[in-house]
């Protein structure tokens, strides 16, 4: 049904993704799906990582997650001048540079504030070309 499946994922808040990890790791056993864990940052010193290669070497988390599940997954570090304001379009290049056809995001439960400013997954859901899963 779905050739590849994009995780993002925050590093700094790895038990919030543990829902969305489940049903990923899920979907991508049912039908061997292989699994890229996506990490979006600056390229600039941050509270993730130092630099580049420090985020890069983080992504062993993927590789881990993988084992853990059972389940054929890499990591990808993505960079972005300022992530806070970019997030979703380095998501979108995130999905056309791994060739994901799914999406499965961790998300958070709406606010009032979420009425007037979307949410990063239903951004990403209103402009991706994809399939894409948000897990609550």
């Amino acid at each position: 049904m779905f050739k590849k499946i994009l995780v993002p994922i925050d590093l700094r808040h790895p038990d919030a993704l543990e829902k969305a990890i489940s049903a990923t790791a899920a979907i991508a056993k049912s039908e061997n799906i292989p699994v890229v864990f996506a990490a979006v940052s600056t390229a600039a010193p941050s509270a993730l990582a130092h630099n580049p290669d420090e985020l890069k070497s983080k992504m062993a988390f993927a590789e881990a997650q993988g084992r853990q599940h059972g389940i054929d997954a890499t990591g990808q570090a993505f960079f972005s001048h300022d992530p806070s304001i970019d997030l979703e379009n380095a998501l979108l290049k995130a999905i056309d540079e791994t060739g994901a056809d799914l999406v499965v995001m961790a998300t958070h439960v709406p606010h009032l504030s979420d009425r007037f400013w979307p949410s990063n997954g239903g951004r990403i859901a209103s402009h991706a070309d994809v399939s894409v899963f948000l897990i609550r």
